[in-house]
């Protein structure tokens, strides 16, 4: 899972390492809206709808991914890959999908952390050349 963030300028020194970060200034619309650049839409995996989160003067941005068949496909496909038919697939795919949802909250929980960590390490190399 790709985890974004969209921060304060005084804060992007603790967003993520240099070598991890990428920076675009973005306009804010006179009704609050702002556009997110095309390459960071696609690279993220952004669809109809993101998970915003308010969190140490930050705003985190999160694909959320609104087609919940995707994850029944891939099981489904691991598990016909696996040999599973009739009865016996509809057994384990039912097994499979319980275990989705904890492992969804598993990666964000994961997410949450190396955001967090990443926090620590940014430098702007900006503040060099205009002393912010």
């Amino acid at each position: 899972m790709m985890v974004t963030k969209i921060v304060p300028n005084n804060e992007l020194k603790k967003v993520a390492k240099p070598e991890q970060f990428e920076k675009s200034r973005i306009k804010i619309s006179s009704k609050r809206q702002i556009t997110i650049p095309s390459k960071y839409y696609e690279a993220l995996g952004f669809d109809k709808e993101i998970e915003c989160i308010k969190s140490n003067g930050m705003l985190i941005l999160i694909p959320v991914k609104s087609d919940e068949s995707y994850f029944a496909e891939e099981i489904l496909k691991d598990l016909i890959n696996q040999g599973y038919s009739g009865e016996k697939l509809l057994d384990e795919f039912k097994k499979m999908s319980r275990k989705v949802k904890p492992a969804v909250e598993k990666l964000i929980e994961e997410a949450d952390k190396i955001a967090e960590s990443a926090s620590v390490y940014y430098a702007d190399k900006t503040d060099d050349i205009f002393g912010d």
